[in-house]
């Protein structure tokens, strides 16, 4: 038996990294166990396993002692050194007590043992791997799904896809190849469970720090993502390299990087915007694709109020509200958004200071004192006016 498992235990630390010593520490205590309950004993024992020389020993342990209270776990000074004369008080006096048919105990023992701790040792394992791997991305395989949740396979782990993290307008069939974000990962009684998402912000981070080498090198920064997933997102960003152009990197040559991005999430419309520590111009980036005349910030209510032309105030909120929604997601400001017409009724456009410049920074419309009324000036054609941003 000990050769046999001894070449089980060797193969099984190089096939599963499981370390020979700590599963050897296991059959031992499980051997301690068995002949506690086969063989109806209540003292002391240690089980000594040798796998090289292929014994396998149980030795009864008692405490030296003056007075006996309990035979079964102390023994007298007197007893203890007529076995071995160096025996004194509080020293451990070791028998032999093994049973002649233990060994047939021992095997099945051993294996039950084994087999458990693999088990252990494998879902250990692959907690350690998922949980360094939270807040990341990974590539999935569906494979199964019920009422509310998909499984999404991981190789060694399956995780759960939960229907509150599934886009709205995909639809999955089993085998298909997904991209999920690892949210959380659980240690329980049945191993570990990895919970993943396709709407969490950070699934498009990392989509980002894929495709985008700047943001991979820190040249560029993501400072913030406003996501409604599966319709639109905004993201903002900034480098403090002035040679480079934050939102041109993330664009990518003919959009090429952020029309990838686009496609793995199933043609998620992605804005990107530059980031500013000025709230004002910061606001109206985040506006985009709507052009801003004015923003006036409450600082202590941490609010704005931004002016946009009339024909472009559907626009600046979007449909149902969400481009300005996602634009106060991005910005973590409150917008109220007016067109020019009610702001110059109300008084607050035009107003004294410095109005917003078309620039190739900000790219906001040429507001100059000689301009005509909005009302006489032949209305631009709106390419982003689509039945999409209306509300």
């Amino acid at each position: 038996m000990s050769s046999d498992l001894l070449d089980a235990l060797v193969a099984l630390e190089k096939q599963k990294g499981i370390s020979r010593d700590i599963l050897v520490e296991a059959i031992e205590a499980a051997l301690v166990t068995a002949y506690k309950r086969n063989f109806n004993q209540a003292q002391n024992v240690r089980v000594d396993l040798n796998l090289e020389k292929g014994t396998m020993k149980v030795y009864s342990r008692k405490d030296v002692v003056e007075e006996v209270e309990d035979e079964r776990l102390e023994i007298s000074l007197e007893e203890a050194q007529q076995i071995n004369p160096v025996y004194e008080l509080e020293d451990i006096v070791e028998q032999e007590v093994t049973p002649r048919d233990f060994g047939r105990i021992a095997a099945q023992t051993a294996k039950q043992v084994v087999t458990q701790r693999v088990r252990e040792a494998e879902r250990g394992i692959i907690y350690d791997e998922f949980v360094d791997r939270e807040e990341d991305i990974v590539n999935g395989i569906v494979e199964r799904f019920d009422a509310k949740n998909l499984f999404i396979g991981l190789g060694k782990v399956e995780a759960v896809l939960p229907q509150t993290e599934q886009i709205p307008t995909e639809s999955y069939e089993p085998h298909d190849r997904v991209k999920v974000y690892i949210t959380k990962v659980e240690k329980t009684s049945r191993g570990p469970q990895v919970f993943v998402s396709r709407t969490h912000p950070g699934l498009l981070r990392r989509l980002f720090e894929m495709e985008v080498p700047e943001i991979y090198d820190g040249t560029v920064e993501i400072k913030s993502i406003a996501r409604e997933a599966g319709d639109r997102s905004k993201v903002s960003v900034y480098t403090a390299n002035e040679e480079i152009d934050p939102v041109g990197a993330c664009v990518g040559a003919r959009g090429a990087r952020v029309q990838s991005i686009s496609n793995e999430l199933s043609g998620e419309k992605i804005d990107i915007v530059e980031w500013s520590e000025d709230p004002v111009v910061f606001v109206a980036n985040a506006l985009s694709p709507s052009k801003v005349l004015n923003v006036q910030v409450d600082e202590e209510e941490r609010s704005t109020t931004v002016v946009v032309p009339d024909y472009q105030l559907s626009l600046a909120i979007g449909k149902r509200g969400q481009n300005a929604r996602l634009a106060a997601k991005l910005t973590g400001w409150k917008i109220d958004i007016k067109s020019e017409t009610d702001a110059r009724e109300l008084g607050i456009y035009p107003v004294d200071g410095e109005m917003f410049e078309e620039s190739e920074e900000n790219g906001l419309a040429d507001l100059l004192e000689e301009i005509s009324p909005v009302d006489e000036v032949e209305e631009p054609i709106d390419l982003y006016a689509d039945e999409e941003h209306n509300e």
